[in-house]
């Protein structure tokens, strides 16, 4: 009888990962597409050979060359790291919260790193580099800070978590309106540019702090994935199976809020990706939990798809990345709340 148990499971559990292969190829093959796409995509029209020629031997055409190694090549690595760091951000708030609605910036993390480059923008008038580690440190203070306030009787329940993170990210969302308010014009327009985000202007300065923090915090977001997944049965379940609840919790909202600061700081405050780049990969894959590396492969994906909506604009009509997501992640709420 107990053959007769085991092997449908296992049977269903191979069908699982092997649909999870084909989903994550085919959504590895679609973002390459994408990022050959915006390759070309610009002021002056590119072929794929010119751009694989200045990839593999650069030198032959210095313009061409200036085009892809510092303006299109830097500004596509961010959004492929950004993305893929929103991505792996989400499913772990998603996970941790057992709530599809779960992301960092719903529940307050990307304002928190958002005070702390407006703080340097606006009242010392720092550049992108000093942003960038302000964006970052106040990610992870505002995280902690969230932490201490979801404690109760020693533990850190989900519910009072998200409850949390929206209580200080209301609070901060103030403060940065006040900060703006005090700020002069160019302080405020340059600082509600950054609030905006956008990939214009990107350059290796910003592709690499996001490539370290996105290589390094990935594999250990992966290593607690099958936590996670124990974690979403419930706390009673999970603490019987040998989980360290807290332990957990502290660990993965660290890596989470670190990577969400991480691409807050490259490039600004970008909604919608890690709300739905886990649900899709959820939905795609057929698993009742979420994958973290297809939820990155579809961050990366999301991405890049909306900065070619934007480099497409009819009326070549200028509008960053951050509102145009905003956009579609407004439409994709309000849809999945009528499933729901």
């Amino acid at each position: 009888m107990s053959h007769v148990v085991i092997r449908p499971l296992g049977n269903a559990v191979f069908r699982l990962h092997r649909r999870s292969l084909w989903v994550g190829l085919l959504v590895m093959i679609s973002t390459i597409f994408l990022a050959a796409l915006l390759m070309r995509t610009g002021t002056m029209a590119l072929s794929i050979s010119e751009i694989w020629e200045s990839l593999i031997s650069p030198g032959s055409h210095p313009t061409t060359d200036r085009i892809i190694i510092r303006i299109r090549l830097p500004r596509l690595l961010t959004a492929v790291l950004v993305g893929g760091s929103l991505g792996v951000s989400g499913a772990i708030f998603q996970s941790l919260s057992r709530n599809p609605l779960g992301s960092p910036d719903i529940i307050g993390f990307t304002t928190g790193a958002a005070t702390g480059a407006i703080v340097q923008i606006i009242l010392f008038n720092s550049g992108p580099f000093q942003t960038s580690l302000a964006a970052i440190a106040s990610g992870m203070v505002t995280a902690g800070l969230v932490f201490v306030l979801a404690r109760k009787a020693g533990t850190t329940g989900s519910y009072r978590l998200i409850l949390a993170g929206l209580g200080l990210g209301a609070v901060l969302s103030g403060v940065n309106t006040v900060l703006l308010v005090m700020g002069n014009l160019d302080q405020a327009a340059s600082a509600q540019l950054w609030l905006a985000g956008s990939l214009t202007g990107r350059s290796w300065s910003h592709v690499l702090p996001a490539l370290i923090g996105f290589v390094v915090l990935l594999p250990v977001a992966a290593w607690h994935a099958p936590q996670l997944d124990l974690l979403e049965m419930g706390d009673d379940t999970a603490r019987q199976l040998g989980i360290s609840l807290e332990r957990l919790r502290l660990v993965t909202v660290l890596v989470a809020v670190a990577l969400s600061a991480i691409a807050t700081a490259a490039a600004g405050p970008i909604a919608f990706v890690a709300l739905a780049a886990p649900q899709l990969a959820r939905r795609l894959t057929g698993t009742p939990t979420v994958p973290i590396v297809i939820a990155a492969l579809t961050g990366m994906a999301l991405l890049l798809a909306a900065d070619c909506v934007t480099q497409h604009m009819p009326f070549d009509l200028n509008m960053p990345i951050g509102l145009t997501t905003g956009l579609l992640g407004g439409i994709y709420l309000l849809w999945m709340l009528t499933k729901r």
